[in-house]
């Protein structure tokens, strides 16, 4: 469904994304990891179009994503960023419907698509008349999430959508994400800096650093038969603290 053929991004002298060739399957979650200023934010930019690549092309659908067909493409894609990027002078129902009256949607199709979304993502009806401030953060990602599904695109990017968030609020919304991806069967690619995370929800973990992958497999196949010692080091980091923690409380 989604390709990158010898995409590369600088800014100024600095390599953001080194040229990269990645496969996306069709109706799976592949998760973009790696630590800060790595180029995972900067690679689902280009995917989303919000970034234009230096050389190489976006494949969608077999075809390339040129500045003629973006518009086009953006709306078979939904984004969502972290702390859910809402607009603070629009209701729930306005941030969410926004694409769908820009695009002439009856006000029937519009109200039974927010039905069914809030049902999705467990949203209660009464909050569509709130402002983003009057939300919690877990409800602003919810709403977020429904703002990017309302298209029913094809393809979900996700880019830190539950960093922000406390523990307790972000285990239960790492369940319910997983449960819709499932669910809905859509394409997905998100990024994370969180290994548990990222083996969590994906099928491939794509692990990067300065703007190079390093290596894509699942996470079973990191951890058991690293490419070279950063990925070891990448995942070894994120276990060391919970386990001096687990020793701290015996």
């Amino acid at each position: 469904m989604l390709k990158l053929k010898s995409v590369s991004k600088h800014y100024g002298q600095a390599v953001a994304l080194a040229c990269t060739d990645l496969h996306f399957p069709a109706g799976k979650t592949t998760v973009l990891i790696g630590p800060s200023g790595c180029g995972k934010s900067t690679l689902l930019k280009i995917i989303a179009g919000l970034e234009r690549p230096d050389q190489g092309a976006v494949i969608f659908e077999g075809s390339a994503v040129t500045p003629e067909n973006l518009n086009q493409v953006r709306c078979r894609m939904g984004y969502v960023i972290q702390e859910g990027g809402l607009f603070p002078h629009l209701t729930v129902e306005r941030n969410v419907a926004l694409m769908a009256r820009y695009l002439k949607w009856t006000p029937d199709r519009v109200a039974s698509r927010l039905q069914t979304l809030a049902e999705l993502v467990q949203l209660p009806v009464n909050l569509m008349q709130r402002y983003p401030a009057e939300l919690s953060g877990g409800q602003r990602q919810r709403v977020s999430l429904m703002r990017a599904l309302m298209l029913d695109p094809d393809l979900l990017l996700l880019d830190e959508p539950l960093g922000a968030l406390d523990p307790v609020i972000r285990f239960e919304l790492q369940r319910q994400l997983k449960e819709i991806f499932a669910r809905l069967g859509k394409t997905v690619v998100m990024v994370t800096h969180d290994i548990a995370e990222a083996a969590y929800f994906g099928e491939t973990l794509v692990l990067m650093r300065e703007g190079h992958i390093v290596q894509q497999d699942t996470f079973q196949q990191l951890a058991s038969h690293p490419a070279e010692d950063f990925v070891e080091q990448f995942i070894n980091a994120q276990r060391e603290p919970l386990r001096m923690l687990g020793e701290a409380l015996v």
